[in-house]
């Protein structure tokens, strides 16, 4: 039997390596899946292999996570409850479907991951995988009973690799687990699940890796451009990008001032509430940007709609259920009512801040002279106004003159 391991180098995935090859008489080809880690992922081939894989991959995927996964989502403007911009989320869709092809590559029967029995990612790579490779096996040793009642907790798990000569750099007391890519960087567990934790206070806030604490951002502010076609953002400050360069620039200038930081409490899908902190410095600044060439190129009524498919889509995105025919047909709505959607944004970034100063665009929907309280002559007549809210009125009138009763006063 040959097994493909989704494989990160820490303590869950190396030991993983060495369980599942004796579990089950296998040969182990770990992956990783490179969407922006950047030196998490140093020196992983060489741990695996010491680790007992036959092989590893460390697949180079960070350009089509910017341009086919970061990019769409951001044509939506999704964010999870409000607060949450899918990070996490959004890696898991493109890491199942680099780990199927990696498994057909090399001939494996059976995927198999580290996600925890309690989590959101089980869900989402095991999605990924059932729209996409149904006939492969998926292994989830966090829902064996065999593989829980050997590692209860991180300490029989270190136990685990000194006596298998496993080296890993770990200690039972980690005080939060991370998880990074080329969109954000997420903290949980540990310490933080105490949802009173403050991880700002001096003693704490080194947690933070890709923003600098708003209180020791620079005193003066910074300000740029934001060039967008069809909602993608392919310029800043007048130099073009592809989107991967676009967000690695955005994260520098968003990481200096502070911006993108969120602490929140979210409700994941396998129904649990669960503390996490987030970082996405230069997401944070994208979303801002394209929502303010949109607000002068969308017609009023198409970006309403838009807007109330938001929950929904962010749902989706957030369940696993990227490849679902829903989202695609949400996609399909989201991507055509961006057609008009190009144009600049400047703004001004200070201390965690963004404050937009400017917007212009070739289509701009805004007039000056409609807009104008100066008694400039357009296409706008006041008188017709009365009419307007006449019969904008009728409803309420009538409820007033036969259910006034009803009416708290």
């Amino acid at each position: 039997m040959k097994i493909a391991l989704a494989y990160s180098g820490g303590l869950d995935t190396s030991v993983l390596v060495r369980w599942l090859k004796d579990h089950y008489n296998a040969e182990i080809v770990t992956f990783a899946a490179d969407v922006g880690q950047e030196e998490e992922l140093d020196g992983l081939e060489e741990k695996a292999l010491a680790t007992g894989a036959s092989a590893h991959y460390t697949l180079d995927l960070v350009e089509e996570f910017a341009a086919d996964f970061i990019y769409p989502m951001m044509r939506a403007n999704a964010i999870y409850e409000g607060q949450y911009f899918l990070g996490t989320s959004i890696a898991r869709p493109l890491i199942g479907k680099a780990h199927i092809e990696l498994a057909r590559k090399v001939g494996a029967e059976a995927l198999a991951h580290g996600a925890t029995g309690k989590g959101n990612d089980q869900v989402r790579f095991e999605l990924a995988y059932a729209a996409l490779a149904p006939d492969l096996q998926t292994i989830s040793p966090w829902r064996m009973d065999v593989f829980r009642k050997a590692f209860p907790g991180r300490s029989e798990m270190i136990a685990y690799c000194a006596g298998n000569n496993i080296n890993v750099e770990a200690s039972a007391s980690k005080p939060y687990s991370m998880d990074r890519n080329l969109l954000h960087i997420s903290y949980e567990a540990g310490i933080l699940e105490d949802p009173w934790f403050d991880p700002t206070t001096p003693e704490n806030k080194a947690m933070y890796k890709l923003t600098v604490d708003p209180e020791d951002a620079p005193n003066e502010a910074q300000y740029i451009e934001l060039d967008f076609e069809k909602g993608d953002c392919v310029a800043v400050d007048g130099v073009a990008m592809n989107p991967a360069q676009v967000l690695k620039s955005l994260n520098a200038l968003a990481g200096k001032h502070g911006i993108g930081r969120v602490d929140i409490v979210e409700n994941r899908f396998v129904g649990m509430k669960s503390r996490g902190v987030y970082e996405t410095p230069g997401g944070t600044i994208l979303m801002m940007g394209h929502k303010q060439v949109e607000s002068i190129t969308m017609d009023r009524d198409l970006e309403h709609l838009r807007d109330s498919l938001i929950p929904k889509y962010a749902e989706l995105v957030y369940n696993g259920f990227w490849y679902a025919p829903e989202r695609e047909a949400l996609q399909a709505l989201i991507d055509n009512s961006q057609k008009s959607v190009t144009g600049t944004v400047r703004l001004k970034l200070y201390k965690g801040n963004i404050t937009t100063v400017g917007r212009k665009s070739p289509y701009s929907l805004y007039s000056e002279d409609v807009a104008s309280m100066e008694g400039v002559e357009s296409d706008y007549n006041p008188d017709d106004a009365s009419g307007f809210i006449r019969l904008q009125g009728l409803r309420l009138r009538e409820r007033f003159a036969n259910q006034k009763h009803f009416i708290e006063q």
